[in-house]
């Protein structure tokens, strides 16, 4: 197309290629329209530019984006005499980051904006001020608070709200209530930006009083709303909350949502049910609620009920009912609900949907859809780092495939501790003791903060190798170099250490000097201990104190009666076969499974409904002949 530039086509909002940037959405599409204002002189044209601008910066594709800044900037457009004086479209340009990930970029072209002598307005601090908050640039916007005093804004409502925001925002709560004590005039932003800052900070009573405080006539739903949200975070403010919710004079559908959290929150499903009949005009956060509150009391059918009701379902309510299954054990049923979605227009599964997946694939062992997973992570762009590089890692190690968890590990360029401890923990449940006992002196090299579960991780991998001086060196690297007091947990790999290593006194005299009191686990790994090297007396003691603990694990009683029964101490062993009818415990059927072509089959202890059960039997005949 040949495009002619002249004087009447440039007022004309009808031009060709103004026309043509309605349809702009890709690269592709860019560079046609650059090629276009370039050939034909177009791009001087400082109104067509102008108006290109004003469309393009509005955007919600990036290339747009990008080409709206290009034009700004190129020959000295941004710089022009009109430019300098009306700060118009420096605003659109800064606008247009502000709200994006490059957001500190907002500040860099008000510097710009400073350095070339434009004319800022009001707008334009409101603007870098929001920005700053958004990312946390606090510094950044101190020195706009300064500037903007110097220019004589200091008494402006919304740019003082502006600077209330910036300050909550970016945690200084008390910097954001020395600006509002100084308002000569305040407005419901002002008390809202503060009662607001002060619940997200836990400071709820300040808030509370600063609620009371409030004129009343400047009290709308966003106030009671941040006060109904700081009490249905308390761990027992329902009281409170419901109280707060049945004196609000008027209710929105955050204030419903808000209520119904809470009351799930607090295992009140019956209260939730009314409550969610109530609602006048439920969304999509009503329902996930509801789906989300059942599945984590168990109450996964009625969960699914909810799921399966909901006029429209978006990735929160499909990731709800997808962790509930896993939870509750039904990670197949989960992984259905992530290949339904999938399979669906609109609901693409965000890094949430794949964590959950990923924990699904590794509860069930199923390699191939694990390693399916692992393409679509890639294909799709998400980044294999932080929770989702070391959920990989869990995968892999948990499907049987340590090669695989080590290469998705040494892939990851910035490797943060769960990435570490992912690994040492894959190696450990595989009995690659010594490897993990070098990774973690690796961390220790190159001085990573090591936390408490990377400790966990390596003591398990000594335990599992029979690595008992690597064990004991873990244990004092914890308490005296990185002056960490040892939880249980840490107490009872130590434990297990020893107990392995058929060291039973020491493990009995460790636990006779633990400053923590010991818990079932411990009992139980002395007791095995016992049971292997045939030390029955100590066993006799360990068997009163966790009965003691009036356990309700049932491996507990049955490791107790195996261990009873192989010493002919038939009394005792009807004694605890009594207390287990007693506190209504039934032994756990074990079970295991096997991928084979692609197909997962499941086998159980005295189970005999595999079609191939015949010959599955006649082969273990064959080989233990």
């Amino acid at each position: 197309m040949l495009l002619v530039a002249n004087s009447s086509q440039a007022w004309n909002l009808a031009h060709p290629a103004f026309t043509f940037s309605h349809k702009c959405k890709t690269q592709l599409d860019i560079d046609q329209l650059h090629a276009q204002l370039i050939t034909t002189g177009l791009v001087k044209n400082p109104f067509l530019t102008t108006k290109l601008i004003l469309k393009c910066a509005s955007s919600p594709h990036t290339p747009i984006l990008e080409f709206a800044r290009f034009l700004f900037f190129s020959n000295n457009f941004c710089c022009s005499k009109r430019n300098r004086e009306d700060p118009f479209l420096w605003n659109v340009i800064m606008k247009s980051f502000s709200s994006t990930s490059d957001a500190h970029k907002a500040f860099e072209v008000f510097c710009l904006m400073l350095e070339n002598g434009v004319l800022v307005d009001e707008y334009s601090l409101s603007i870098v001020l929001k920005a700053c908050s958004g990312v946390g640039l606090v510094k950044r916007g101190m020195q706009v608070h300064g500037l903007l005093r110097k220019m004589g804004f200091g008494c402006d409502v919304f740019l003082q709200n502006c600077l209330i925001l910036l300050y909550v925002r970016c945690g200084f709560v008390e910097y954001g209530h020395q600006v509002f004590d100084r308002m000569s005039i305040r407005d419901s932003v002002s008390y809202n930006t503060m009662i607001d800052g002060y619940v997200k900070c836990g400071m709820l009573d300040v808030a509370c009083r600063l609620f009371d405080y409030m004129p009343i006539k400047m009290r709308n739903l966003v106030s009671w709303n941040a006060m109904l949200n700081g009490y249905v975070k308390l761990e027992k403010g329902f009281d409170v909350a419901w109280e707060l919710f049945d004196k609000m004079p008027e209710r929105d559908l955050v204030s419903w949502n808000l209520m119904l959290c809470c009351c799930v929150k607090c295992g009140n499903t019956e209260k939730a049910t009314s409550l969610f009949d109530m609602i006048p005009k439920k969304d999509v956060v009503s329902w996930a609620i509801m789906v989300d509150g059942y599945a984590k009391i168990g109450k996964i059918d009625i969960a699914r009920r909810y799921f399966d009701d909901m006029p429209e379902r978006d990735v929160i309510s499909c990731n709800a009912i997808m962790a509930g299954y896993v939870k509750n054990g039904h990670c197949v049923e989960a992984l259905k609900v992530f290949h339904d979605m999938l399979r669906g227009i609109n609901l693409a599964p965000d890094s949430t949907t794949v964590l959950i997946a990923l924990s699904a694939v590794a509860e069930l062992g199923y390699i191939d859809e694990g390693i399916a997973l692992h393409r679509y992570i890639g294909e799709n762009g998400f980044l294999v780092a932080g929770k989702l590089g070391a959920a990989l890692i869990n995968m892999y190690a948990k499907c049987g495939s340590v090669d695989n968890a080590m290469g998705v590990f040494n892939d990851i360029q910035e490797k943060s501790v769960d990435h570490w401890n992912a690994m040492i923990g894959g190696l450990a449940i595989h009995g690659f003791g010594d490897l993990a006992f070098q990774l973690f002196m690796e961390m220790e090299r190159l001085s990573l903060d090591i936390d408490d579960i990377t400790f966990i991780a390596v003591l398990n991998a000594c335990g599992h190798s029979g690595l008992v001086k690597e064990g004991m060196i873990c244990f004092e690297i914890m308490r005296r170099a990185h002056r960490m007091e040892p939880k249980l947990q840490h107490y009872g790999c130590m434990v297990d250490i020893l107990s392995r290593a058929a060291h039973v006194e020491e493990a009995i005299k460790f636990v006779d000097e633990m400053p923590l009191y010991p818990n079932d686990v411990v009992w139980r790994t002395l007791l095995s201990s016992c049971r292997n090297q045939e030390n029955v007396h100590i066993g006799d003691s360990t068997d009163k104190q966790l009965v003691g603990l009036n356990s309700h694990n049932p491996s507990s009683y049955v490791l107790l009666s195996n261990i009873y029964a192989q010493f002919g101490k038939w009394n005792y062993v009807r004694r605890v076969r009594t207390i287990m009818k007693e506190r209504d415990l039934k032994k756990i059927v074990g079970s295991s499974r096997i991928e084979l072509q692609g197909i997962v089959h499941e086998f159980s202890v005295g189970d005999k409904s595999h079609d191939q059960v015949e010959e599955i039997y006649s082969t273990l005949q064959m080989v233990c002949v």
